[in-house]
């Protein structure tokens, strides 16, 4: 599903240039599910807003579904990314001024999904969440847990074939934590890709791989478990 070779992130300013991504070289196949670790700065955020199609790579080569896309112009990202890619982040991005029903409705509303179905993929989801009796609050009436089972209803309503999670338990309690880490697990066994980025260890012992960023390089990679 994806691949990179030798990509490059540089960032610069008129007085600073910063190597984030240097020469990194990952193989990620259809249904894994692998948790990128390592230091704050090394790297990791960088890393998963290019295989997002979030940014582009300054050189090097991104693969994803067989298709090179480092050149992709943001349009071309956009569409690409819509169709195949949800998010959960550690802050949950949801939209305060929509119900969750609405949040988790959004991703359909791009894709020009009628709202007859609309309505039977997003009760049908919130279900699955256990979130559905929620489905008139707003985020703000939610528990940070509660918040973040949303986040993942959202991450999954249009069947992404990647789901993208940063640091998605580092503002729960470890049992939420545990729950979203549960729910996670689950998608996977259900066939979802899902890159993580995490600091928790614990956290990370659910992938089947451990990759190790620092300084830009890929250090490590750790098997955790045999692919079915």
């Amino acid at each position: 599903m994806i691949k990179t070779t030798e990509l490059v992130k540089v960032f610069r300013t008129d007085e600073v240039e910063t190597t984030a991504l240097n020469r990194v070289n990952l193989e990620i196949g259809n249904g894994e599910f692998v948790a990128i670790m390592g230091p704050s700065g090394c790297g990791k955020s960088t890393l998963l807003n290019i295989i997002g199609l979030l940014d582009n790579p300054t050189s090097g080569e991104f693969w994803f579904n067989d298709t090179e896309v480092s050149k992709f112009s943001e349009r071309q990202r956009t569409n690409l990314r819509k169709a195949n890619i949800g998010f959960v982040f550690q802050s949950f991005n949801l939209i305060d001024e929509l119900t969750v029903f609405e949040n988790v409705e959004l991703p359909l509303l791009y894709l020009n999904v009628a709202s007859s179905e609309r309505r039977k993929k997003v009760e049908a989801v919130l279900d699955k969440m256990k979130i559905g009796h929620r489905a008139k609050h707003f985020p703000q009436q939610l528990s940070g847990g509660q918040q973040q089972r949303v986040a993942i209803a959202r991450a999954v309503i249009a069947k992404p074939k990647l789901i993208l999670a940063d640091e998605p338990t580092g503002n729960l309690d470890s049992a939420n934590g545990e729950e979203v880490m549960n729910l996670l697990g689950d998608l996977n066994g259900e066939g979802t890709t899902i890159v993580m980025v995490t600091h928790s260890p614990s956290d990370a012992e659910k992938a089947h791989r451990i990759v190790q960023l620092f300084d830009g390089h890929i250090v490590t990679e750790n098997v955790k478990k045999l692919l079915l």
